[in-house]
Parts: C-alpha cells; sequence; structure tokens
C-alpha cells in the first residue's frame, strides 16, 4: 500500500478473536459507496494494479445447476483482500427472481480475518458506473453535457444513479431495445430523456447491453467518446468495427478483455495497441484523436469499492 490519504495501510487488525463479521444488506452498501470516492479509489487501484501491488487474477468459471455459472474473483493488497462470489442463474427471471446474486468477502491482509461482507450486485453495479466516470475524467476534455445510454437495464440504472451524483448539469438520454423500453426507464429515472431526432451532438455515448450484435457503430467523432460496458463474453457485441477500427483504443482490464471483449475479438483489433486504465491515467491523452474505452471489469475493482466501504465503516 502506498499510504494514500483515505485508504489506512494496517488499520484492520483487532486484538478481538471473535470479532463479529459485519454483513451488509444491498441498501447498506449503496450507502456504504459514495460514487466521488469511488472514483477517486479506482484510480489509485488502476496504478497499483499495474505496478502489481494488486493481484488480480483471471476469474474461475464453474457450473452450477441447470445452465448457471458460479463466478470466482479474488483480489489481494497490502492492506486488504477480497473475494467476489458471483452466481448468474438466466432462467431465474421465468420464477421472478434475480438473475445475478453475489456477495464480496473482505479480509484483512495482515491476519486474514474476515472482516465483512457487502452486497455483490450493488458493488459491481456501483464501481463499474465509477470506472466509466473516471474513464470520462480522463478522456473527455471537459465535463459531459449530453450523455446517451444505450439500454436499460441495471447497468443504465447505476450509471444514471452516478451522472446524476458527480456531473448534474449533464443531460442523460436513454435508447433502449424499443421505444416503450426507453419512455418506461425514462418515468423510473427523472431527468433522462428518450433518444429521438431532437436530441443534440453527444459527448459520450455509453452501451450497456448484451448484445450479440453491434448496437453502436457509428464513424468515429472527434471529442466524443464511447464506453462499452454491456459485452462481456466472446460471443457479444455492442461495438462495431467502424468505430474501433478508427478510434484510439482502451480497456480497463485489456488481459481480461483479450478473453471477454467480443466487440473488440470481432473487429480483430491490435492489441498492441489497447492500453490500460492505468496507462489512461499516467496520460498524455490526445484529445484531437478519438476514443472509445471498454470496460470487462477485474476484482481489483471490488477491491477498491470495499476500500471505500472501510473508511466509510471507519468514519461512522
Amino acid at each position: 500500500m502506498d499510504g494514500s490519504p483515505g485508504f489506512p495501510e494496517k488499520t484492520m487488525t483487532t486484538s478481538q478473536p471473535d470479532h463479529p463479521i459485519l454483513v451488509h444488506d444491498r441498501a447498506q452498501t449503496a450507502a456504504l459507496l459514495d460514487f466521488a470516492a469511488l472514483v477517486e479509489a479506482l484510480a489509485l487501484a488502476a496504478a497499483q494494479l499495474e505496478a502489481g501491488a494488486i493481484r488480480s487474477p483471471e476469474r474461475l468459471v464453474v457450473p452450477l445447476g441447470a445452465g448457471a455459472v458460479m463466478l470466482s474473483m479474488p483480489a489481494t493488497a497490502d492492506d486488504i483482500g477480497i473475494h467476489k462470489l458471483v452466481n448468474v442463474h438466466p432462467g431465474n427471471a421465468r420464477c421472478g427472481l434475480p438473475t445475478i446474486h453475489g456477495a464480496v468477502t473482505v479480509c484483512d491482509a495482515a491476519t486474514g480475518r474476515i472482516v465483512y461482507v457487502l452486497d455483490g450486485p450493488e458493488v459491481t453495479g456501483r464501481r463499474t458506473a465509477a470506472v466509466t466516470l473516471l474513464a470520462m475524467r480522463r478522456l473527455l476534455p471537459d465535463a459531459p453535457r449530453h450523455v446517451l445510454l444505450i439500454g436499460t437495464g441495471t447497468q443504465a440504472r447505476y450509471h444514471v444513479q452516478a451522472l446524476q451524483a458527480l456531473h448534474p448539469q449533464a443531460q442523460v438520454w436513454v435508447q433502449g431495445r424499443t421505444r416503450d423500453a426507453a419512455l418506461r426507464f425514462c418515468e423510473e429515472h427523472a431527468q433522462v430523456r428518450p433518444l429521438d431526432a431532437s436530441a443534440p451532438v453527444m459527448d459520450a455515448v455509453v452501451t450497456l447491453t448484451t448484445s450479440t450484435k453491434p448496437v453502436y457503430d457509428e464513424a468515429p467523432r472527434v471529442g466524443r467518446l464511447v464506453v462499452g460496458v454491456g459485452a462481456f463474453k466472446p460471443e457479444m457485441a455492442e461495438l462495431g468495427a467502424t468505430l474501433l477500427r478508427g478510434s484510439d483504443l482502451y480497456a480497463d482490464d485489456p488481459a481480461g478483455a483479450r478473453h471477454e471483449a467480443g466487440d473488440l475479438l470481432r473487429a480483430g483489433v491490435d492489441w498492441s495497441q489497447v492500453k490500460s486504465l492505468g496507462a489512461l491515467l499516467r496520460g498524455p491523452v490526445d484529445h484531437a484523436r478519438p476514443a472509445v474505452f471498454k470496460s470487462v471489469g477485474t476484482a481489483a475493482w471490488d477491491l477498491a469499492a470495499a476500500r471505500v466501504a472501510l473508511r466509510t465503516l471507519a468514519s461512522r
């Protein structure tokens, strides 16, 4: 740990061997994860991941039930370790249950003692949106004014929350699979508008679908950032080759993207030209070039979120 402000180096150890494990439900987890603090924690984690100070191996995927999988994602640093365990059951929708269940277990690196547990889907949703905002901060020359979200699912909801928290001046637009889907999303989220012919030029476009074919493939545009979030399997693809082949390319975790980013795989990108989030934050950035940022996720980002939760708990 580099001793950056807000993240204690060795403060989790306790002399109480039977210290209770604190378990936080979804609402409690959300209250611990301020978006502004998440963005700063992610910037630190990206630098540490690049330097090897955070260890985050490729996730393990194990079958669990008919058509379902269990995902195991650990990450460790000098201060804490985390293990995110996520179960994905696509068939749950038929019986009115959430598709994803999960938890993030946080432990003290010095003793291995499990300290607390966070709601896995809430951590994932909030830190993923925060990664997008970190990319916007670096790749847009100015604060966003008009942002288009393509998709009306869970990740779109978290991105609205993050944008309204950190960029309340920005107008958020949404494009759904159908017009009705976009209208329903706007009814649920104040100050979000459905995309129509009257919409202005967008500063940023964020794709948040599980599509198997591109939902956005416009020619690259200087001053517009495109962020791909939803396609997280090789068979998925939200972004098209026209966009990708004419843009500077970044990925939060290029190693993971080589296995999971179907958009980039299908377009046959030159992986030597795909820069990491850590490299992006080190700079420099040429704002005269169009940019695409691909987000696939890594347990290092969950570790960053756990640090924010720890700091919030310590301040209470």
